[in-house]
């Protein structure tokens, strides 16, 4: 059964964005570096990845089955009673809607959570323009350019939400998470929030090198 584990003092260094009075929470562990055969975890990751433009081809298959797993595993790790009450916010992808390659896997995740009842999924932030994707590019993008992109869906603001939970695959330095929570934070002052990844990134041990 996954089982989360939380972001501590610890292991915050490597994810330099994450604050002491932040809580968040991660299932596995992304080695950095290495590929897909390296674990589990790194293969997960990897199929998740996928881009929506392999749909026509084989790979495609591993992309969904991989999304499954997501959506399965934290079944297992949210508690039920916060499930029922709080409201998930996914990460806007890299592309916005329209773009080839827009990929809405976190919302299709946490939509597809196996729970008897009505999960409430919002995508309380949207994105206004692309940007290419971190895991591509060694120009990644910042906070302060994130905010400069992001915007709350006034629409969908009602109800308002009792507890927030911000989801992503993968935190790596918490660039996306950080300005999530401003954004969040500003609109909605009083209400807590929290950071739940499919993965964290760790880096491989050099020793194994030898």
């Amino acid at each position: 059964m996954a089982r989360f584990q939380q972001i501590d003092a610890l292991l915050r260094p490597i994810h330099s964005y994450i604050q002491p009075d932040d809580e968040c929470y991660f299932l596995y562990e992304r080695t950095s570096g290495r590929d897909y055969t390296y674990s589990n975890a790194n293969n997960l990751i990897s199929n998740l990845k996928k881009k929506p433009s392999t749909r026509a081809t084989g790979q495609w298959r591993h992309k969904v089955h991989a999304m499954g797993q997501c959506s399965k595993a934290l079944s297992e790790a949210i508690n039920a009673e916060w499930l029922e009450t709080g409201t998930l916010v996914p990460v806007p992808p890299s592309k916005i809607v329209g773009e080839a390659e827009y990929d809405n896997r976190m919302q299709k995740i946490c939509e597809n959570i196996p729970v008897d009842f009505d999960i409430d999924v919002r995508n309380l932030v949207v994105q206004t323009e692309s940007y290419n994707a971190s895991h591509e590019s060694d120009d990644r993008i910042t906070v302060d350019e994130l905010l400069d992109i992001y915007e709350i869906d006034e629409d969908i603001t009602e109800p308002a939400p009792t507890a927030i939970a911000i989801v992503d695959d993968v935190l790596t330095a918490g660039v996306h998470y950080r300005a999530m929570n401003t954004i969040l934070s500003l609109r909605f002052p009083d209400i807590p929030i929290i950071g739940i990844f499919i993965a964290r990134r760790v880096f491989a041990d050099p020793i194994e090198e030898f």
